[in-house]
């Protein structure tokens, strides 16, 4: 007899409660990875992540071989996959963490029930989550939708379990049992544009708690402010990480907790870090209750807001064209990495969704392909905030002024330099609105507008008068 463990985005072997519960069953282990994709429903795994996944599996294969087990690559219908390895090994136990996207959570009801059927235990865990999104209620009973009394409630004398050790080792069964190869999956592209991308990155879980490490040093003090200026690494990078499993975030809590406590208390930054995690569970909260949400506006007016098509906007937008320095730099940062910086991110969601008027659902989209951390839940939280529709959403009438946000977050203009080098000689004054700037300095400079840099693709002020005019359309809606 053997047990199945079932790999999903959960790909670290400490702090793993299903693995954890299946080795203490004693019996010998299976290590599994299925990849199926189109299970995912309309959220197949975007083109940046898929690169990522596969060199976080080679990343836990290289883990479980250390203790000595194997993982068995399958690629097909996770429910068939299943079914046939216990026909063809006896296995009479499949543990695994949950999901919580809508389709995950349906297609997972339908193998447990499959499996329970064939006489198989199945035991699901959560993994992932440092609470329940079914154990957060109001007082009234029904889910969040404000994020604040949300923090409060979760981290209100908050005690989460213990970090669970890695295994020492994983009993193999007597006989190997047959996969595929890790490249039959398909994950990297066949044009292999993705050898910038993961030259910015270690995957696996050892590279994330060396990563969170790095952020867990007297610089954790200088958090909540640094965390704001793009040019400074003054972020985690921890949410591709925590996307995949490669650390949970009951090890990130646990973690940071004892740092601080050494050092007299929660600093205000390590407090600041603390509530950018459980911001994404309440991402995890609204999605469990509001499935529709990935599509669809929590806010149901904003349903009938009147956005525009206009493809050469999008794609200015895409590529980073939109002759709005910290906006194009942010967009091309995002494709040559696979990552944009918080801050950032918020100022080109703004920029797409009332700048240009383009549907929040678009710029959804392309994070999901573009993103090594793109995240339904996070995504569609950050995206439905972005365009006023969501929960705790900034309210629409608030428009970010890119040239403003640019000179505030990043006044020397050492971030646009860094990806929008057409711009490297232009003075911090103009950085942000070269178009603002003398003739003869932007000759001097090397710019050209409307040649080696774009024009404004929209003038703020009118965009800004047209967003607030869209607005005003769902008055009495």
């Amino acid at each position: 007899m053997a047990t199945i463990v079932w790999f999903r985005k959960d790909l670290r072997i400490e702090d793993h409660p299903a693995l954890t519960e299946a080795v203490s069953i004693g019996e010998p282990i299976i290590p599994l990875y299925i990849h199926e994709p189109e299970e995912e429903g309309e959220w197949s795994i975007g083109g940046a992540s898929r690169v990522w996944l596969h060199h976080s599996l080679t990343s836990l294969q290289e883990r479980i071989r250390s203790i000595g087990g194997e993982l068995v690559f399958q690629r097909g219908s996770s429910e068939q996959c299943l079914l046939d390895l216990v026909r063809s090994t006896g296995a009479k136990r499949v543990f695994w963490s949950r999901c919580y996207e809508p389709a995950l959570i349906k297609r997972d009801a339908g193998i447990k029930s499959a499996l329970q059927e064939a006489g198989v235990e199945a035991v699901s865990s959560n993994g992932s989550l440092l609470r329940e999104p079914w154990e957060m209620k109001t007082k009234t009973g029904g889910p969040y939708q404000v994020y604040t009394p949300f923090w409060r409630a979760l981290s209100k004398e908050f005690s989460p379990r213990k970090i669970l050790s890695a295994p020492k080792a994983l009993p193999a069964p007597s006989k190997s049992v047959r996969g595929v190869p890790l490249e039959a999956l398909g994950l990297l592209p066949k044009i292999r544009w993705d050898q910038e991308l993961i030259g910015y990155w270690k995957t696996g879980d050892v590279a994330a708690l060396s990563q969170l490490n790095r952020i867990l040093s007297p610089k954790i003090g200088d958090y909540k402010d640094q965390r704001d200026l793009p040019a400074v690494d003054g972020t985690s990078k921890l949410s591709p990480h925590l996307h995949f499993g490669e650390i949970s975030p009951t090890q990130i809590w646990n973690l940071v907790s004892e740092f601080a406590e050494k050092r007299g208390g929660l600093s205000v930054g390590a407090e600041h870090f603390l509530k950018e995690v459980v911001w994404r569970e309440f991402g995890y909260h609204l999605i469990f209750h509001f499935p529709t949400t990935p599509l669809e506006p929590l806010r149901t007016k904003y349903a009938k807001f009147p956005w525009r098509e206009n493809p050469e906007h999008l794609r200015a937008w895409q590529r980073g064209q939109t002759g709005y320095p910290i906006v194009d730099a942010g967009m091309r940062q995002l494709y040559a990495t696979g990552w944009m910086h918080n801050r950032v991110r918020m100022v080109v969601a703004s920029f797409l969704v009332k700048h240009l008027l383009l549907p929040w659902q678009e710029g959804a989209k392309w994070f999901w392909d573009t993103l090594v951390d793109a995240d339904l839940a996070s995504n569609t939280l950050g995206w439905q905030w972005a365009a006023g529709c969501g929960a705790d959403a900034a309210p629409y009438f608030r428009i970010f002024n890119p040239v403003t946000q640019g000179e505030k977050f990043d006044s020397k203009g050492e971030y646009v330099r860094r990806w929008v080098p057409e711009l490297k000689r232009v003075p911090a004054e103009f950085i942000h609105q070269p178009w603002a700037a003398p003739s003869m300095l932007l000759l001097e400079a090397g710019v050209t507008l409307g040649e080696n840099y774009p024009r404004p693709i929209v003038d703020h002020k009118e965009a800004r008068e047209a967003a607030l005019d869209a607005l005003a359309t769902l008055k009495g809606v």
